[in-house]
């Protein structure tokens, strides 16, 4: 069976990367018996310079896009449907403030080192968009990551340390010299980019197609 490598480029406080993912999981288990994934995340800051002390997103998607307050709402409510069709909890996310993803990405580091970086990010992404959780503050961080089945200690010792900071910036600067400015972004094979949060039909025709081909080659 082959096997298939997706780098996936993600912030957590990015909605459509929550979403994307969520398809790209239905794409993948639709594909369970044909070909293997290999799944590995890596950090995108939407939002670098925000603050610990956040910011309504309302206030910042309005400055930022230059949308009135009910184009914006119209927005979110659009997000929240596709979320919910999904399974995936967004129950706060129109009363969810703007905060800084550093640390936790720094968390995503480690925990891919205890092979739960995915576990990890699915439970950063129910804290922001479902519970407006403060994902900048490390004793939350600790906490969320007890609940991706991970040492909440062992988290909260990293996240009060510098570990995995450098790694940060490192795989942050390489993802943008290749050429991704946007998120979601999924890597397929070191070779072929799908951006954006696609439907799981065809993501599973692209997956396919690229395992077809590498199978041809080899």
């Amino acid at each position: 069976m082959n096997t298939v490598k997706i780098d996936i480029v993600s912030d957590i406080a990015c909605p459509w990367c929550a979403i994307g993912f969520a398809r790209l999981e239905k794409a993948i288990q639709q594909l369970q018996g044909e070909i293997n994934f290999d799944v590995e995340w890596h950090p995108f800051e939407l939002n670098p310079d925000s603050s610990s002390d956040g910011e309504p997103v309302a206030e910042m998607l309005s400055r930022k896009y230059g949308r009135t307050p009910e184009e914006i709402q119209s927005m979110q409510d659009n997000i929240q449907t596709i979320a919910r069709d999904l399974g995936l909890n967004f129950d706060n996310l129109h009363q969810r403030d703007v905060r800084h993803t550093f640390h936790a990405h720094r968390l995503v580091k480690w925990a891919a080192e205890q092979g739960r970086a995915t576990e990890m990010e699915k439970a950063l992404f129910e804290a922001y968009f479902g519970h407006n959780a403060q994902i900048a503050d490390p004793d939350v961080l600790a906490d969320y990551a007890g609940r991706a089945g991970l040492d909440s200690a062992e988290a909260r010792k990293v996240l009060l340390s510098d570990q995995y900071a450098t790694d940060v910036r490192q795989d942050e600067a390489r993802w943008q010299q290749a050429g991704i400015h946007s998120v979601p972004a999924f890597v397929i094979n070191n070779q072929y980019l799908i951006s954006g949060a696609q439907e799981p039909e065809t993501l599973v025709e692209g997956l396919r197609n690229i395992a077809n081909e590498a199978a041809s080659a080899s």
